[in-house]
C-alpha cells in the first residue's frame, strides 16, 4: 500500500519546528508495509490543505496528515478535508462528553467554549480516541474507497495514535484487500574517514547485486550511511535479503565501516578499550570538550572513560600536558610533535592506557599559508603505541570541530583493531 505524507504547519515551512513527525511515520509505516510516496508540507490555510489532500487522494489514493486539529482558529485541516469531501461537521456527544470529563480531572473547569469544536466531527468519519491530549485523530473514506487519516501535530500524541489505532487498521485493511503481507524494512552500515566518491568506487556494481534491493549514500559531517532498503517483500525474505546485503557491502567498505543502523563510533571506542580492560583519557584544543562530550553521552561510560583535559590555552599543553615550550616554539600548537605529546600527557595525568588527542585551526580565522582553516592533527595512544594523523577539513566552524572529534574516535578504533 501507498500513501502520501501532508504535515500542516507554518511553523514547518518558516522553520520555526523541526517536522520529525515526518521521520517517525516513514520509519513505523515502512515496518507495517505501507509506503510513503509523497511528502507535502503546507500552511495552515484551508485552500492549501483542500488543494494537496484532493490531489494526493487522486494520485495515491490515500493520504494522511498530522496537524491542524487542536480548538484555535488556524486549526483547520478537519474542516478543509470534510468540505472537500462534502461532509458536514457534527457534535460527537460521547467525544464532547470525554474533553469535559478530561478537563475537571485535570482542574480546569470549565472548559474553554473553544475546546467544544474538537468535539465536531466530519459525517461518517470514524473516531480515533487520543487519551493523551484533546484532539482525536479521524479516520475517513470516501464512497470511492479512497482513505483520509487526520492525526495531530504533538509529536506524543501522533505517535500513540498510529500504534494504537492506525496501523492496526491499515494492517487490516491491507489484508482485507487480499494482499500478500509484505514490509519496506531498512538496514544501515555506517562508514567513517572516505569521502563518498572514494566510497562509490569501492561498492561499484554492488547495487547490482542487491538488486531488487535498493542502496542509498547518506553523507554527513561524521561520514557516509549506507542505507539499503527491501521494498514491498514478505518480511522473511526482506530480513534475509537485508542481511546478505548488508554483509556485501560491509566487505566491500572495509575498514572504514564501524558498525550498522543507530551505531554511535563513541560507543563503538567504548567498547574496544573496555575489551582490554583499559581507560580512556583526552586532551583536546580546537574541539572544545566535544570529545568528552561524544563520550560521555554513553551509557556505561564512566567505567572506561576517565575525563579530559581542555587544553585550549597554549600554557595548559605546556604546564598541565607536558608539551615542552620548545615544541610549541618550533612546530606550532598545532603539530604532530604537539598532539603526540599531548596524547602522552592524557595517559599520564589520567593514568589511563588509552588517550586522545586534538590540536587544530577551527576558524574562520587563524589560518596561515602552511595551516589553513580547518587543519587539525589527531593523536591516538594505546599503552605504548601511538599513532598521530593530519587532516585538512572542510566546512564551518563547528563542522571542523565535530569532524575532528569523529577522526579521532575513528584513529583510536583502528588503532585498537591493530594493536
Amino acid at each position: 500500500m501507498k500513501l502520501d505524507l501532508l504535515t500542516v504547519g507554518t511553523e514547518l515551512l518558516l522553520g520555526h519546528t523541526v517536522d520529525t513527525n515526518a521521520a517517525e511515520l516513514g520509519r513505523a509505516l515502512a515496518a507495517a508495509g505501507v509506503e510513503i510516496d509523497r511528502h507535502i508540507t503546507v500552511a495552515d490555510r484551508a485552500d492549501a490543505i483542500r488543494s494537496a489532500v484532493a490531489e494526493s487522494l487522486a494520485r495515491a489514493g490515500a493520504v494522511l496528515t498530522t496537524g491542524g486539529l487542536g480548538p484555535t482558529r488556524d486549526d483547520v485541516t478537519k474542516t478543509a478535508v470534510a468540505e472537500l469531501l462534502g461532509r458536514a461537521l457534527v457534535l460527537d456527544d460521547a467525544l464532547l462528553h470525554g474533553l469535559e470529563e478530561r478537563f475537571r480531572t485535570l482542574g480546569r473547569w470549565p472548559m474553554p467554549e473553544v475546546n467544544r469544536s474538537q468535539a465536531m466531527i466530519p459525517e461518517g468519519a470514524t473516531v480515533l480516541p487520543n487519551p493523551r491530549g484533546t484532539a482525536p485523530g479521524l479516520w475517513m473514506e470516501d464512497e470511492r474507497g479512497r482513505l483520509v487519516m487526520m492525526l495531530p501535530g504533538v509529536p506524543r500524541e501522533m505517535r500513540g495514535l498510529l500504534v494504537e489505532e492506525v496501523l492496526p487498521r491499515l494492517v487490516a485493511r491491507q489484508q482485507r484487500a487480499g494482499g500478500a503481507p509484505a514490509v519496506v524494512l531498512s538496514r544501515t552500515v555506517r562508514t567513517t574517514g572516505i569521502p563518498e566518491s572514494a566510497l562509490a568506487e569501492r561498492l561499484a556494481g554492488v547495487e547490482e547485486e542487491i538488486a531488487p534491493l535498493t542502496l542509498a549514500y547518506l553523507p554527513s559531517v561524521d561520514g557516509v550511511d549506507l542505507r539499503i532498503t527491501a521494498w514491498s517483500l514478505p518480511r522473511e525474505d526482506a530480513e534475509r535479503r537485508l542481511a546478505d546485503a548488508a554483509e556485501r557491502v560491509r566487505t566491500r567498505a572495509g575498514d572504514h565501516c564501524y558498525g550498522e543502523d543507530g551505531a554511535d563510533l563513541a560507543a563503538v571506542v567504548l567498547d574496544a578499550v573496555r575489551r582490554r580492560r583499559g581507560r580512556l583519557g583526552v586532551a583536546e584544543s580546537c574541539t572544545g570538550g566535544l570529545l568528552g562530550e561524544r563520550l560521555t553521552a554513553i551509557p556505561g561510560a564512566s567505567d572506561v572513560f576517565v575525563g579530559g583535559v581542555v587544553a585550549y590555552a597554549n600554557g595548559v599543553k605546556t604546564d598541565l600536558l607536558g608539551v615542552a615550550p620548545e615544541i610549541v616554539e618550533r612546530h606550532g600548537a598545532v603539530s604532530e610533535e604537539a598532539v603526540r605529546l599531548m596524547a602522552a600527557g592524557a595517559q599520564r595525568v589520567f593514568n589511563a592506557y588509552c588517550a586522545l588527542a586534538v590540536t587544530g585551526i577551527a576558524g574562520p580565522t587563524g589560518g596561515t599559508a602552511e595551516k589553513p582553516v580547518g587543519t587539525v592533527w589527531l593523536a591516538a595512544a594505546a599503552g605504548e603505541h601511538v599513532r598521530a594523523l593530519k587532516r585538512i577539513f572542510p566546512g564551518d566552524r563547528e563542522e571542523i570541530r565535530r569532524r575532528g572529534a569523529q577522526a579521532a574516535l575513528d584513529l583510536l578504533r583502528r588503532l585498537l583493531g591493530a594493536a
